[in-house]
């Protein structure tokens, strides 16, 4: 059948994928010109450590703390928004150990299951992503959050995920060209990363191949509905009939599925990332610098550095304080790299979209036959993306799913 998907992310992209190679004709709609979404400024990581949810215990306390500084790693920009509000009180009543308890075996399923996928697909398009399977570096400098991420390993396990303990020399030995002042680490061998701008380019050249059909710089304004089932989508250049539609709108989910009357929690979270080309002497390994919540990843002779968590709404405007602290805590880290804090034209900042308690949705509409979403994945939409397209390929052809999917329905 023919099937259109709103969004030209990551998400988006993957489910064009597996819907394509079941045959169905896919059309792909986007606001944007398919050059500069969330998906392209990344830090690229493929990450089955990342199984507690945003939303966990102490992330409110800590948020509040930092909610008073608007360089600090996450910041809530006053403004009057009545989604704002019953976002934060969701996430505030989910941010506790029960929900943690019930939502991780979830999300770690998810994660795996996609990590496998991503794999197999980057050996499919012929290692376009520039996909490395070496594993992330938790690093810390002080003891309170050794502690915590200890646990955090002590937890994986569970999980069957490998998570060593470092001491700082036998981080350092990891990082041979490069100083590294850390009190210690933890070693997650599971983890991947990639070039997000190389997988976006060859993940759509692949299905544009497959014949699917790119429609960018159109505005969704409305959808035309009959009998429960959207039978067009209109958009500011013109009206396009479809039989299904998948909604992977990215930050704009929220504002896109209330025109089909469904209410989602979402924020946009903006974070930012600086790219820098021609190094010398390089990271061997990804690394999260956990005291400063700053990702590292090295891109071959590339290193991008990114980081923050704002809450603002949707919008692209570059606060320079925020980038500020994060080349910082990247120099503190590693004093060798000598990171100049660029100009704010060299500065990339994306929208991540944002669930309440840290889960994606992941399901059909309520209201519709023929509708299903997937989105809310906030940090980890390349890491979730491949099993998020075939989970979306599965429900739509009433199959059933890889992973139990309950838990990420759009009415929890």
């Amino acid at each position: 059948m023919h099937i259109t998907i709103i969004g030209a992310g990551v998400i988006g992209l993957s489910c064009a994928y597996y819907l394509r190679k079941e045959g169905h004709e896919i059309s792909i709609i986007d606001r944007g010109n398919g050059t500069d979404n969330c998906s392209f400024g990344n830090a690229g990581y493929i990450s089955p450590s990342h199984f507690i949810p945003l939303a966990s215990p102490g992330i409110v306390a800590q948020g509040l703390k930092w909610m008073l500084s608007s360089s600090s790693p996450f910041y809530i920009k006053p403004r009057l928004s009545t989604s704002m509000v019953k976002w934060g009180i969701k996430f505030y009543t989910k941010a506790n150990q029960k929900t943690v308890a019930q939502n991780a075996p979830h999300l770690n399923n998810i994660l795996q299951l996609s990590r496998n996928l991503m794999v197999d697909l980057d050996r499919e398009l012929n290692h376009g992503f520039q996909l490395e399977t070496k594993g992330c570096l938790m690093l810390y400098k002080t003891e309170k959050t050794g502690h915590h991420e200890a646990e955090l390993a002590h937890e994986a396990k569970k999980y069957g995920i490998h998570a060593p303990i470092l001491n700082a020399a036998e981080v350092q030995a990891m990082e041979p060209e490069v100083e590294v002042d850390v009190l210690g680490g933890v070693y997650f061998p599971i983890d991947c990363h990639l070039h997000p701008v190389r997988m976006m380019e060859s993940l759509r050249n692949k299905i544009v191949g497959m014949g699917v059909k790119m429609l960018y710089e159109h505005e969704v304004l409305n959808f035309e509905i009959k009998n429960e089932k959207v039978v067009s989508v209109i958009t500011d250049k013109g009206k396009f009939s479809t039989e299904h539609l998948v909604l992977a709108a990215g930050s704009w989910l929220e504002v896109i599925s209330k025109k089909l009357g469904i209410n989602l929690l979402l924020q946009p979270g903006k974070g930012y990332s600086v790219t820098y080309p021609n190094r010398q002497n390089n990271l061997k390994y990804p690394a999260i610098l956990v005291d400063d919540r700053v990702a590292m990843t090295p891109m071959g002779n590339e290193l991008r550095v990114g980081g923050t968590m704002e809450l603002c709404g949707i919008n692209h405007q570059i606060n320079m304080n925020r980038v500020k602290p994060i080349i910082s805590a990247a120099n503190s880290y590693y004093p060798d790299l000598s990171l100049a804090v660029p100009p704010s034209k060299n500065v990339w900042s994306g929208l991540r979209p944002c669930s309440p308690d840290g889960l994606p949705y992941i399901g059909n509409s309520p209201y519709h036959n023929n509708v299903t979403v997937a989105g809310g994945h906030a940090m980890l939409g390349i890491s979730l993306a491949a099993a998020t397209g075939l989970l979306i390929k599965q429900m739509i052809q009433k199959e059933p799913t890889e992973i139990p999917i309950n838990h990420f329905r759009l009415n929890r």
